[in-house]
């Protein structure tokens, strides 16, 4: 669950308006003992949304950040709701992408400071299943995993799989029906993303010839189309026919001239 942290009636205000369109946000308005409250959630990984000057968010945070590796997100809106600033994780944590979005949602300008500004992530969809598997279990599982990343379809560049796939009738007619390219690759290319894989499947090795078909997939597309390193967005995720993972990659700025 996100915290929404509000420090005046104005902030209370648009912290209401917000909360009303996030899923499980809950409104912190004035929290006592201030400093414990917000560290100790900070520590909890809990997403934190401050309505307030930067200055007092980096001074509360300063004694308890580890590494953008570890923190969870932080962002900051002015009282207006104009400004939205992802202060800490930008990048590992996802702090960046929701900025995006609640900017999205309050009309308000992100304010984007670190190394890549301003520049949209692309996103890859990978995916693995049994031959066969019925193209309703693999909409839904799409759908299902958008939804647990925070992503809608129309951040997807790509449907990918593995190339033994690429016959595979249910998977070509989801990329159809959702107006996706379907793209598959073969065993040399997936298997240099085996390194970023989540989890490994000795199974699926032994079948296919890579540890993971979803995640491989899924972070070489983004790879592929940007020449930049890929991270997961979303582990694999399955059921009981077919795999999903997504994974995204920042392309690089075009240097000013």
């Amino acid at each position: 669950m996100s915290k929404i942290i509000a420090l005046t009636e104005a902030g209370l205000r648009l912290a209401q308006h917000l909360s009303e369109q996030l899923d499980n946000a809950e409104i912190c308005f004035k929290p006592k003992p201030f400093a414990d409250t917000v560290q100790q959630a900070f520590r909890d990984g809990e997403p934190l949304i401050f309505i307030c000057a930067t200055g007092i968010v980096v001074r509360t945070l300063a004694p308890v950040i580890r590494d953008k590796y570890q923190d969870p997100p932080v962002l900051v809106l002015d009282e207006q709701g104009q400004y939205v600033i992802p202060l800490l994780s930008g990048h590992e944590g996802g702090a960046n992408h929701w900025a995006a979005q609640v900017g999205e949602l309050l009309s308000a300008q992100p304010v984007i400071t670190t190394a890549k500004p301003y520049l949209q992530p692309v996103y890859a969809v990978g995916m693995g299943c049994e031959r066969n598997c019925p193209l309703d279990e693999l909409e839904r599982l799409l759908m299902d995993c958008l939804d647990q990343a925070g992503l809608t379809l129309d951040a997807v560049s790509s449907i990918n799989s593995i190339d033994i796939k690429a016959d595979e009738v249910g998977l070509i007619e989801l990329a159809e029906k959702l107006g996706k390219p379907f793209l598959t690759w073969g065993v040399p290319q997936l298997s240099t993303m085996e390194s970023l894989l989540s989890t490994r499947s000795e199974y699926v090795f032994n079948t296919v010839g890579v540890y993971g078909v979803a995640e491989s997939a899924a972070l070489y597309a983004v790879q592929d189309m940007t020449s930049e390193s890929p991270e997961l967005v979303l582990n694999k995720q399955k059921t009981r026919k077919a795999t999903c993972a997504i994974a995204r990659s920042y392309p690089v700025a075009e240097p000013e001239i």
